[in-house]
């Protein structure tokens, strides 16, 4: 039988917890159920280290069936730029390392930063095969809002060049947000590109169905977060505010950590509110318990215009579990929301008094998003997307 053996390069992956490692398995479960051609993968990817305060056992090599997944060990890190390009690096090293590689019929990338997917692009044209990108952020854009401005002339332009090489190296390129299409129709209009979107893993799936309806809290109303806490999240100042104006109505509950933690706990503390509790990271089972025992998901990006082309993976997870959402967005994922996303309050980030007053639009009872959860299966996306990507394999 026809056989196309892919090479995928992907900073993080399972067990690890990221937006990167829930997209990539089933990505990966969808390659091998593809048929014709049949498909071998090699993943290459990094030992979990997502979060320094919590990681999972598992194996530097493993072979399973058609798939062989080779982790490589990074130095012990927290959230902090210089921190995270170390790791990285350490990661790209030894990458770029390895010798006696098999024959490739293509390489791909996903990358949330964009180093991942040079790295992909260099161990391409080294092989000399085909490269296919998944971008999951415009990462060059970013740094040019977050970064110190000189420090941001300083890296942009060397950034930017990078980017033109990597992107003009792909045959392809996925965006997982829309949101992203004017910044690469400027810059790169004769790129071939197509929108496998985050989607809704199957653990949530199973969760709408079993949700009582119209359950409506009986005490403090219980508002949830999870994931990163960091900059782009901006929760060390929206949180603070939310949580003073609503004591005695809310309480809190942050779920993760990040490198503006301790910023976090110290505004929280200035602020003098005993109604936000701050817990580390968790495995996926003992989270999904927490988010049934919620009221209201929280979401919160800070106010940049890097993200206002953005589409978070949170965004699906929160919406199949039928329960109210309040977010702090703008621009396309403001957008999605409204259009895609029943009991939803959005609001302007960084915005407290408006968030105060959208908040009375929602709806505090858990009901089934079903129409959602179909349209954006994650398994139904990455089969799609598998199919794509076997079709720019060489043969």
């Amino acid at each position: 039988m026809e056989t196309r053996r892919i090479l995928l390069v992907t900073f993080y992956y399972q067990p690890d917890l990221s937006a990167g490692s829930f997209r990539t398995a089933p990505l990966v479960k969808a390659l091998l159920e593809h048929e014709s051609p049949r498909v071998t993968i090699d993943v290459l990817t990094t030992l979990p280290h997502r979060y320094h305060t919590f990681t999972l056992p598992a194996a530097a090599q493993d072979s399973e069936d058609r798939v062989t997944i080779r982790r490589i060990k990074l130095p012990s890190h927290k959230s902090g730029m210089v921190d995270q390009a170390n790791a990285f690096f350490r990661y790209a090293w030894e990458a770029s390392s390895l010798r006696g590689a098999p024959h490739y019929d293509l390489v791909v990338a996903t990358s949330g930063r964009l180093m991942t997917a040079a790295l992909g692009a260099s161990i391409a044209a080294r092989l000399g095969v085909p490269l296919y990108l998944d971008i999951r952020d415009v990462f060059t854009e970013n740094l040019k809002h977050i970064l110190p401005k000189p420090l941001s002339l300083i890296l942009h332009p060397l950034l930017s060049a990078l980017e033109r090489w990597t992107f003009n190296r792909a045959v392809h390129i996925n965006l997982v947000s829309r949101g992203f299409t004017p910044y690469f129709k400027a810059r790169y209009p004769r790129q071939s590109l197509s929108f496998f979107t985050n989607g809704v893993d199957d653990e949530f799936r199973l969760r709408p169905a079993s949700l009582p309806a119209a359950r409506t809290p009986t005490g403090p109303i219980h508002i949830l977060y999870a994931g990163n806490l960091g900059e782009a999240q901006g929760l060390h100042i929206i949180v603070p505010p939310l949580a003073r104006r609503m004591a005695g109505r809310a309480t809190f509950t942050l779920i993760g950590d990040g490198g503006r933690r301790p910023r976090l706990e110290q505004a929280l503390r200035d602020a003098g509110v005993d109604n936000v509790r701050i817990i580390p990271p968790m495995s996926r089972d003992a989270l999904l318990a927490e988010y049934h025992k919620a009221d209201v998901l929280f979401l919160h990006l800070n106010d940049y215009d890097a993200f206002k082309t953005v589409l978070p993976s949170k965004i699906f997870e929160y919406a199949a579990l039928g329960k109210p959402i309040w977010a702090g967005v703008a621009g396309y994922s403001a957008a999605f929301l409204r259009d895609e996303v029943s009991n939803v309050a959005v609001f302007t980030p960084c915005g407290a008094e408006e968030a105060l007053a959208v908040f009375e639009q929602l709806q505090i009872w858990d009901l089934p998003r079903t129409e959602f959860v179909e349209k954006y299966s994650r398994a139904t996306l990455m089969r799609a997307m598998a199919a794509d990507i076997v079709a720019h394999a060489g043969g």
